[in-house]
């Protein structure tokens, strides 16, 4: 989130992060002392909250997409993309000093190209709203426009016991219907460098462990697995040995999900065409084990440039990637019909439009699908409550 916006917030975080600091060495200084008399120190609760347990999340396996899109300008650097401070220790609890040697390419052959029917999810925002507002003029362009098209489900919550329960649910109704889900996990940890959607697994041990468990719902059906949106693209926020140890979780991901679902497709974060350089982006998919343990990238995730634009930026992404030929590309066109708003907007930018209907059917060489990643209709936080549902701005995608 480029300019003045940000660099306030940036400012606010650091001074409130620079405060629980100092409170932080205080409180450990005083731990320390009880400890060495009384033989026992208690690493497992920090800020007052037990890191271990997640909060209680109801099972709607439809989650909302997070409340900000990626940036819409070219940034070389973590200063000219969206400022943020280091994470706090608070909120990531294991932190490896080098990251851990990726696991082999999986051996088996790698996964079919999707089919043309991907996966419409009964359950969403707004299904809820055209079934509830049956007399609003507004619905039936909305039902037509957007409900009726099939789009992403996110698995926003870390939420072990849960989790493969809720995949398990997503893929079963997409087998019975004979068609193809898109399926977003979200809940690495540092998550969106501690921005409007932090939050996520409380250590990368956490997240791997989550990880196996969304696997476990996979199923043997065909899925197409959106792996975890700005983790790459948005990780100069992180020190050079987190980000090494981030990128080595994501690949032990992608292993972990191809090998429990050889017809399940991975793609890893491109971020996007108006972001980081083709060849910085591919160095850090390299790193993240993308060609060796994914089927592909993934652009455009809650952003506004155009389908032509990607295209040829996820092109040459794949070309300085290297890797096997058959990686591909799938580019999310949810919101991209009338290209990126002026620099600097980004929450619920007037003038967008729907782009490309949902389908595998791209006639792109090496772009395997057009998918809304991004639900429609669900706000950035300005038309509504973030990633709320608000007819008006639905209406204006749908008729721009």
């Amino acid at each position: 989130m480029p300019g003045t916006r940000v660099r306030r917030r940036t400012a606010h975080r650091e001074r409130r992060r620079a405060a629980r600091r100092h409170a932080l060495l205080a409180v450990a200084s005083a731990v320390v002392a009880i400890g060495a008399t009384a033989g026992l120190i208690d690493a497992g609760h920090q800020d007052g909250r037990d890191t271990a347990r997640p909060e209680y999340t109801p099972p709607p396996v439809l989650q909302p997409l997070p409340a900000v899109p990626t940036p819409t300008a070219p940034a070389p650097s973590a200063s000219s993309a969206r400022p943020a401070p280091a994470p706090s220790p608070s909120r990531t609890t294991s932190r490896p000093s080098a990251a851990p040697t990726p696991p082999p390419a999986r051996p088996t052959a790698p996964a079919p190209a999707p089919r043309n029917r991907l996966f419409r999810h009964p359950h969403s925002q707004v299904l809820d709203w055209v079934r509830a507002n049956p007399d609003d003029p507004r619905r039936p362009v909305i039902e037509s426009r957007i409900a009726e098209r099939p789009a992403a489900v996110w698995f926003a919550a870390h939420n072990p016991g849960e989790i493969a329960g809720q995949v398990r649910a997503v893929t079963r109704g997409a087998a019975a219907a004979g068609r193809t889900p898109v399926l977003v996990p979200y809940a690495i940890p540092d998550r969106d460098c501690g921005g409007a959607s932090e939050g996520g697994a409380p250590d990368l041990a956490a997240y791997d462990a989550w990880i196996r468990e969304f696997a476990e719902g996979l199923g043997a059906g065909a899925a197409i697995v959106i792996l975890e949106p700005d983790a790459i693209a948005l990780s100069d926020c992180l020190t050079a040995p987190e980000r090494a140890a981030r990128f080595a979780s994501l690949a032990r991901a992608g292993h972990t999900l191809r090998t429990a679902n050889p017809r399940a497709r991975v793609y890893f974060d491109g971020g996007h065409s108006g972001w980081h350089t083709p060849a910085k982006q591919a160095a850090a998919l390299r790193a993240a084990g993308a060609a060796t343990n994914g089927d592909g990238i993934f652009t455009n995730v809650a952003n506004f440039h155009r389908t032509a634009d990607e295209t040829a930026y996820a092109r040459r992404v794949l070309t300085a990637l290297g890797g096997p030929a058959r990686l591909g590309a799938v580019i999310d066109t949810s919101r991209n019909g009338n290209g990126a708003p002026a620099a600097g907007e980004w929450c619920d930018p007037a003038g967008r439009a729907l782009g490309q209907t949902p389908t595998t059917q791209t006639g792109e060489a090496r772009i395997d699908a057009y998918l809304w990643v991004k639900l429609p209709g669900e706000s950035d936080g300005c038309s509504g409550a973030a990633g709320s549902f608000t007819p008006e701005y639905a209406y204006a995608l749908a008729t721009g």
